[in-house]
């Protein structure tokens, strides 16, 4: 089997909890990393669903390395997007490091994020 399944996560957040937290410097460093904070403020009025859909992500993609965050934060998770919007993932520091433990080559995760009015989903799946 080339590419096997090597974990799942899934994670859903109400939007309205993220409401306001852009005015908090210290979360938001701790949670996003400059690009994605930039990314943000270019969202303007869809900013706080945006901020929703990109921590689903980063808790999915935890779950998915069968971690959560007790070993790296959620900053070590960085969720971008492709030209065409496409969210990938790019892991930084202990995150990055925990993809040894699965001790394979060419390992990816893929991620899927969407949004209702007042929920916020993503699905992540580490194959290698």
């Amino acid at each position: 089997m080339d590419n096997m399944i090597l974990g799942v996560g899934v994670d859903i957040v109400k939007i309205e909890r993220f409401a306001g937290l852009s005015a908090k410097p210290r979360f938001m460093k701790k949670v996003f990393s400059p690009q994605e904070q930039e990314y943000l403020q270019s969202k303007g009025a869809a900013a706080t669903a945006s901020m929703a859909g990109i921590f689903a992500a980063k808790e999915a993609v935890a779950k998915a390395l069968s971690t959560g965050f007790r070993e790296f934060l959620p900053c070590d998770i960085e969720i971008v997007q492709t030209p065409h919007g496409k969210p990938y993932v790019i892991l930084h520091n202990k995150a990055k490091t925990l993809l040894d433990k699965f001790n394979k080559s060419n390992i990816g995760i893929e991620i899927s994020i969407s949004h209702s009015e007042t929920d916020a989903i993503a699905f992540a799946i580490v194959q290698g």
